[in-house]
Order: structure tokens, then C-alpha cells, then sequence
């Protein structure tokens, strides 16, 4: 199967192209940057070692969007979605979480936020 045509990196400045939103070079320079300026300082807490270990296994017990697949659509899973958010006394069980796409994931997320308003 094609590949997408690469497209330029979205660092300021930077020349490069890529497949994803940041060239090898930048990825994690924006990484950083991001939980530097734009994160809670209290996610960090939260998100650790012990998260993403968390999120592994679940990822692999389900490895495919249970929104999509809901709507019969076989799309890969790439985020772990706490229902309840840890920060309003949600847990990391099972019970409480979604495998998604980046996009159901993010349409959620965007949901979620436009709710607090």
C-alpha cells in the first residue's frame, strides 16, 4: 500500500520532512516543551512510569478503538481514555478506561472540555 506524500515538519523553521507531526529531530524536543509549558504540572504525577506501563497492557488486551469498532470499524487504538479523569477521583482500572483512535480520542477530549465551560 502508498504511503502518504511526507509534508514539513511543524517545528518552527525546521526543513525536515515526515510521515508524523514532528521530524525525528523535533519529536522529542516538542515532547518536552509540551509537558514543560502547556501540561498541568499535577499530570505529571499522574502520568509516570507506572501509567504508561498501565496503558501498555491495556492497549494490547485491546488493540482496537471501541468507539469505532461500536460503529463497525476496524481502526487500531493509539490512546487510553480514562472515562471518570484521574483528576475528579477517577482509577487506572480497567473499568475505567477506553482504547481509542487519536481522533475519537480527541473528539472526547474536546467534548470534554467544551462540557467544563
Amino acid at each position: 500500500m502508498p504511503y502518504k506524500p511526507k509534508k514539513p515538519c511543524a517545528y518552527p523553521g525546521c526543513p525536515n520532512l515526515t510521515h508524523n507531526r514532528y521530524c525525528e529531530v523535533h519529536a522529542s524536543q516538542a515532547n518536552r516543551e509540551y509537558n514543560q509549558y502547556r501540561r498541568r504540572p499535577d499530570s505529571n504525577k499522574v502520568y509516570g512510569r507506572r501509567w504508561h506501563t498501565i496503558r501498555d497492557l491495556y492497549i494490547q488486551k485491546h488493540p482496537l478503538c471501541e468507539s469505532c469498532l461500536a460503529h463497525g470499524r476496524h481502526v487500531p487504538a493509539e490512546e487510553v481514555h480514562h472515562i471518570k479523569p484521574v483528576t475528579d477521583g477517577g482509577t487506572h482500572d480497567d473499568s475505567n478506561l477506553r482504547a481509542l483512535c487519536k481522533p475519537c480520542h480527541s473528539a472526547i477530549t474536546l467534548s470534554d472540555t467544551n462540557s467544563d465551560r
